[in-house]
């Protein structure tokens, strides 16, 4: 077979700038190949080669993650990391970005988000049970962004609630700094034993390769290069770009390919995503070391004239690539016509490893599989901090609060930020599949694991506020954080997945941020003993030179030995006693609110020391807080985070209707500095939780957090109409009910004209 010769043999700029390549990308795969590719091939290399599949910035930087443990059964490198839970079940997960694709449209792309990552997880053989979102907007009283929000939020329940997939928690946060780039990351945890997880490679010269589910369209084409390059004002013309959805025909998938999986006939199984067949069958072939050709014109399509390029790097959404063996293609999709499912073979495997492409016979492209799929020069930009010097020596307590403390207090209730979700997650079906037990409002989800007596916890996180000033440490923040929120309903951490969200990597202090960033998630993985399995890197979050905040997502997965044990983050009895664990948090030598959502909302300033992160005493204040659940000694537990100790005081009250009496806590010489009143409300210090409890626990509790070698104050009651910190603050509890629970509501319930 001879190549059809090259219809443009010389690419302009702008086409190369349309499938997000460089001229000396351009002339390195020339180098490779011994010749320039056609414009197949240039748009094949294009999509493999962009930042989105190839990762070719961030590469280097992830080789640090520790990704090895005792229950990893796959890590990186698969479309999902594989963790064991004991008794031959395995849990795949994996949290993903659709920050481009939303915010041009925004139902479809925060829907797709979903179909994308539920493909992923049944293309490993595992049953998807749980969803969890990471959203973060602009300002919330736009207009504009309470729009984009309304509409992922309806695209991310409208495809999850179709498939029958519970969305069981997530994580909502507005600033201004998202104002242009929303994030919208989807995190999606699937369940499978250990025989049915499937490899997505091909393997076997001469079995041919199938392509089931929806017909082949025009949509979706160079999405892989739109998630690589900035946003700007032309940004609304890339709506082809963003893939359509139909989650009734991914439900039927779903079960198909379940129904097939262990099948000794199935060689490989992919999801048909990012890059389309390009991706999804060259890195299979890779995998398999192995080659494929391909047939595009036996490609069902649902539009007509659609050509090779079209077919090739067509993103249409709910499509599996299979490789079974010779002579048994005709069982697989009598299978799949059961299911009502439509299968083409398209092609077979070959032994040279290369990806060839013919169309009616005529090879139109060719191209060695180690220079589409490896072959892309690794990128190493310059990296330099920038100059924040100023702002960390700046003195936060010198800061005039604008309001009084109790005026405070509600006014950060009343931030969509630390207000109830309910709004979002009542869209969700969170009970679906009848396995959640805990499901959104709380510090984790709880799933129960079926036939057995323990169960699954699962969280999302991102990093602290203050991740401009110190990346590093604010993505440590993050682990820690979602540690202490599987730790409150007495879970230990198993595996972490993260989407790593930054703006242009050629901006010298961007590409530091994302260095340090990895660096911290290496810094606190190794420390907590938690392995990095997947993950993903979500980089151009920028419009017109304006790049978002570093801003590190992490899904974790723990497991609670004991289901009757969970925890929740509620007041539960009147006359509990309350403590607080860890640190006292505000003093002479903690004064934590730089970065705070305290600082943001009353003074609008991102300033001051970045919170004080100690891993060791992390890990020993989780291990006490779960030893204390495990012996029944507690009656509920929450993360002290956004907000300070008054926001979670008040939330714990909120979420048990119980009203709560507390003292300050104080540091070991009991100084209060000026500005001490506003720091030990608010102020972020990391590394605690407020706990209650009976008072006959009172002594046991305080053994057992000091034998832990854990900080231990008791600090009030729970009880009344009313929550106080004695001395600083006190608040209404049904007014603090009020704006807790109206905050996200009355902002999307104003009109949505424009002169509104």
């Amino acid at each position: 077979m001879t190549l059809a010769p090259a219809s443009s043999p010389v690419p302009s700029a702008a086409e190369l700038r349309e499938l997000a390549l460089t001229e000396s990308e351009y002339q390195a795969a020339s180098d490779q190949l011994g010749r320039v590719p056609n414009r197949l091939e240039l748009g094949m290399l294009g999509a493999l080669w962009s930042e989105h599949c190839s990762y070719k910035t961030s590469k280097a930087l992830l080789r640090q993650l520790p990704s090895s443990g005792p229950r990893v059964v796959q890590g990186p490198g698969e479309n999902a990391g594989v963790v064991d839970l004991g008794g031959d079940l395995l849990c795949c997960f994996k949290i993903e970005s659709h920050n481009h694709p939303s915010a041009v449209e925004p139902v479809q792309g925060a829907a797709t988000g979903v179909g994308g990552i539920l493909r992923d997880r049944f293309a490993m053989g595992a049953r998807p049970v749980a969803l969890l979102d990471g959203i973060r907007f602009g300002d919330a009283d736009d207009l504009r962004q309470r729009q984009r929000f309304a509409r992922v939020v309806e695209g991310i329940g409208w495809y999850g609630n179709c498939v029958g997939v519970p969305t069981v928690g997530g994580e909502t946060y507005f600033d201004a700094a998202y104002q242009h780039n929303c994030l919208v990351n989807a995190m999606c945890v699937g369940l499978a034993r250990r025989e049915q997880l499937v490899r997505a490679q091909a393997a076997g010269p001469g079995n041919p390769l199938l392509l089931v589910g929806a017909d082949t369209g025009r949509d979706g084409i160079h999405g892989a290069t739109f998630a690589s390059v900035q946003l700007d004002e032309a940004a609304e013309g890339r709506r082809p770009a963003v893939q359509v959805g139909n989650p009734f025909l991914e439900k039927c998938l779903l079960e198909a390919c379940l129904e097939l999986v262990g099948d000794p006939d199935l060689v490989g199984l992919q999801d048909c995503g990012a890059a389309g067949l390009t991706s999804s069958c060259a890195e299979m072939a890779q995998r398999g070391g192995v080659g494929l050709e391909i047939a595009v014109d036996q490609v069902s399509r649902r539009e007509a004239q659609m050509t090779p390029y079209e077919v090739m790097l067509s993103e249409s959404q709910e499509r599996m690539v299979l490789v079974v063996r010779r002579g048994m293609e005709g069982r697989f999709q009598a299978a799949f016509r059961r299911w009502g499912l439509h299968s083409d073979v398209i092609g077979r495997v070959i032994e040279e490893p290369i990806f060839r492409i013919t169309d009616a016979s005529e090879v139109v492209a060719s191209l060695p599989l180690q220079v589409l799929v490896s072959g892309f020069p690794e990128r190493h930009p310059e990296a330099s901090p920038p100059d924040v010097s100023a702002i960390l020596a700046a003195d936060p307590l010198l800061r005039t609060p604008p309001w009084s403390a109790a005026e405070a207090w509600l006014r950060l209730l009343a931030s969509p930020n630390c207000a109830d979700t309910k709004w979002v997650w009542r869209q969700y079906d969170h009970q679906v599949g009848d396995d959640t037990v805990s499901g959104p409002g709380g510090d984790a989800a709880v799933l129960r694991l079926r036939g057995r007596s323990d169960a699954l916890a699962l969280t999302v996180d991102s990093a602290h506020r203050s991740a401009p000033l110190d990346p590093r440490r604010a993505t440590a923040i993050a682990v820690a954080e979602a540690v202490r929120n599987l730790a409150c309903v007495g879970a230990e951490p198993l595996g972490i997945t993260n989407c790593l969200n930054f703006g242009d990597p050629d901006r010298p202090e961007i590409m530091w941020q994302l260095g340090e960033a990895v660096a911290g998630l290496a810094d606190a993985a190794r420390a907590m003993g938690i392995p990095v399995v997947s993950g993903n890197v979500s980089l151009y979050n920028q419009f017109e030179g304006e790049g978002i905040p570093p801003t590190p997502t992490l899904g974790v997965v723990g497991l609670l030995p004991d289901l009757e044990l969970r925890l929740g983050a509620g007041f539960r009895r009147e006359g509990d006693l309350i403590g607080l664990v860890g640190p006292p948090g505000a003093g002479p030598d903690a004064v934590e609110l730089g970065g705070s959502e305290y600082q943001r909302l009353a003074h609008g300033v991102l300033e001051g020391r970045v919170p004080e992160l100690d891993l060791e005493q992390e890990m020993r204040s989780a291990a006490a807080i779960r030893a204390a659940i495990e012996q029944r000694l507690l009656n509920s537990a929450h993360d002290c985070s956004l907000g300070g100790l008054a926001v979670t005081l008040a939330e714990s009250a909120l979420l048990g209707g119980l009203g709560a009496q507390i003292s300050p806590p104080l540091g070991p010489t009991g100084e209060r500095p000026p500005g001490w009143s506003v720091a030990a409300l608010f102020g972020e210090s990391q590394g605690r939780y407020l706990v209650s409890f009976s008072p006959a626990a009172l002594e046991e509790i305080t053994r057992l957090f000091s034998d832990h070698g854990t900080p231990f104050q008791n600090l009030g009651q729970v009880g009344g109409s009313v929550i106080v910190v004695e001395g600083l603050a006190e608040i209404n509890l049904a007014e603090a009910k009020a704006v807790w629970e109206g905050a996200i509501p009355e902002r999307q319930e104003r009109p949505w004209s424009a002169g509104a």
